[in-house]
């Protein structure tokens, strides 16, 4: 019985460890599609290229053929040169607050983040929900990121649903 028991929380932990690598815990902490993509997690910024976004200025859409997954969300990429420059330093290029609507955070609430809706402050990418939640953002720029950078503290790890 012995055995058994032991057998039984080492599967538990087994199980546990394999499905945090695959990013099973994250889905309350970023903002991705629900289906899996080739690379076995979920679609990050609807798949937009984020180091096109810092280091070109502009949005770009990525392909499946340039993927790199980081802490459980996958990004695709409009180059391979792209692909690596993410791999050497993945955090410098995610958007911020998860990939959620920075301005929903601000509020405590964590809503769609569009690229088609983003800006790069302080070489940090933000995305919107849509064009009039972008432009209410470009009325007070450092007091909706403040707001959100404190929020995200709180409510990173919430379901959006419990919001």
């Amino acid at each position: 019985m012995t055995k058994l028991i032991q057998y039984t929380r080492n599967t538990v932990a087994i199980l546990a460890l394999t499905a945090s690598s695959f990013g099973v815990f994250a889905a309350d902490e970023y903002n991705s599609s629900k289906g899996l993509t080739a690379a076995g997690a979920p679609l990050g910024l609807h798949g937009s290229d984020p180091v096109a976004f810092l280091e070109l200025g502009n949005r770009q859409t990525g392909t499946a053929a340039y993927t790199q997954v980081h802490d459980g969300v996958a990004y695709y990429f409009s180059s391979k040169a792209n692909a690596k420059k993410f791999k050497k330093n993945p955090t410098s290029f995610t958007p911020q607050n998860g990939g959620f609507c920075t301005f929903g955070v601000s509020v405590g609430k964590k809503f769609d983040g569009d690229p088609k809706f983003a800006a790069v402050v302080d070489n940090k990418l933000y995305v919107f929900l849509n064009e009039e939640i972008f432009n209410a953002f470009q009325k007070d720029i450092p007091g909706t990121i403040s707001k959100a950078e404190k929020n995200w503290q709180k409510i990173q790890h919430t379901a959006a649903a419990d919001l």
